[in-house]
């Protein structure tokens, strides 16, 4: 059984920083350093936005409105990919989602909050 189980997020005021994990298991993580992992966000009534990606060279890809402030990263090892996110802004308040990329496999979420 493939889990992506997310970890991490939180209330946090403006400014603030807050690291995210994501773990995960399963049969087809047996080689987890093959695959291109990603971190999407989602607020109420919105689309799934991609927040940033990271391919098995560690190539990274971020989106505009993160770029410069959210770091994506991967410990093959652990099989855990992690997104550190500073000067945090209220409009990146959401649930945001782990993701084998262009896969149907996704984490239950973990909500931030960015609010004084």
């Amino acid at each position: 059984q493939v889990q992506l189980v997310e970890s991490g997020g939180g209330l946090v005021q403006p400014g603030g920083s807050l690291r995210l994990s994501c773990a995960t298991s399963g049969s087809i993580f047996s080689s987890f350093s093959r695959y291109t992992m990603a971190w999407y966000r989602q607020t109420p009534g919105k689309q799934r936005e991609l927040v940033a990606t990271i391919t098995d060279g560690r190539s990274t890809y971020y989106s505009d409105s993160v770029k410069g402030r959210f770091t994506i990263s991967r410990d093959n090892a652990r099989r855990t990919v992690n997104l550190q996110m500073n000067s945090l802004k209220s409009e990146d308040t959401a649930v945001y989602y782990c993701n084998v990329w262009r896969s149907d496999y996704w984490g239950q979420g973990t909500q931030v909050t960015v609010s004084s």
